[in-house]
């Protein structure tokens, strides 16, 4: 059997170069149209979309009274026990032996229960699409089951992305965490929320300070979440209309919006 891998981001290293970025990109055959045609509104190159599953935020923060500058890669972070997984009763988002949580498109019927699922709300929903999809990081599964490191990891300059078995990856991070306690908070996040997390981080700064959720139960929420949606799979059509009917909406007051302060008289005092 497998080993489940796991990765590693150490945000004391990571200098905002975006090479992770553009190998997710290019690994993936991404659209690099920044509008990322995932939402209502445009979204900006540090957001999550469906054509970029892995971005870098840019974080100020206050440290030792002075504002720092810290930069946060971000994508799915591949739940031990994935509540999407747990909310989709298509199947079509799974998690393998291997560590990665995968999405088949071939078996979606776009109820987003997987959205409304995630506690990270890291899931993309092509708005815009006749055929939409739900999209995110796959890990790079076909890498990863090779035991190879995820595209992104492989070009990181400063080695701030670390693959390896997640046991040993969790190991590696409290072992960082002792060696320089004067740098690193005592806490590696992933290593208990929701169950626990594929992907883990440890940095120098609070992580709610750097945008990360940290009212994320440690409970596995698959333990709970199947229990209720298991007798539920008629109602999707209906949520999926609502959610629809929602954004049209939501576009329309953004339209009328618009063209309202477009011909707004000009004060010309």
């Amino acid at each position: 059997m497998a080993s489940a891998k796991g990765v590693l981001v150490d945000i004391t290293r990571c200098i905002d170069c975006e090479s992770c970025v553009v190998a997710c990109r290019l690994y993936n055959g991404l659209d690099a149209d920044t509008k990322g045609g995932a939402k209502p509104r445009q979204t900006g190159k540090n957001e999550l979309a469906p054509n970029r599953w892995t971005v870098v935020r840019d974080n100020h923060v206050q440290k030792d009274g002075k504002t720092v500058r810290r930069f946060v890669k971000q994508q799915c972070f591949h739940c031990v026990e994935p509540a999407c997984a747990s909310a989709c009763f298509a199947r079509a988002i799974q998690k393998t032996p291997e560590g990665p949580v995968v999405y088949n498109e071939k078996l979606c019927v776009g109820c987003r229960y997987c959205m409304i699922a995630c506690p990270f709300g890291i899931l993309r929903f092509e708005w815009d699409k006749p055929f939409p999809r739900v999209l995110k990081c796959q890990m790079c599964l076909s890498r990863v089951a090779d035991n190879q490191m995820p595209a992104c990891a492989s070009v990181c300059p400063t080695r701030a992305i670390v693959f390896g078995e997640r046991e040993q990856i969790v190991q590696e991070a409290n072992k960082r965490i002792a060696a320089k306690p004067g740098l690193y908070i005592n806490q590696v996040y992933g290593a208990k929320e929701a169950g626990g997390t594929s992907w883990l981080y440890i940095s120098d700064v609070p992580f709610e300070q750097l945008g990360f959720k940290t009212n994320v139960p440690e409970k596995p929420i698959p333990e709970y979440t199947w229990q209720v949606l298991k007798w539920t799979p008629g109602i999707f059509i209906g949520w999926g209309a609502l959610l629809t009917g929602m954004y049209w909406y939501n576009k329309r007051r953004a339209t009328v919006h618009n063209e309202e302060e477009l011909y707004a008289p000009v004060d010309k005092k």
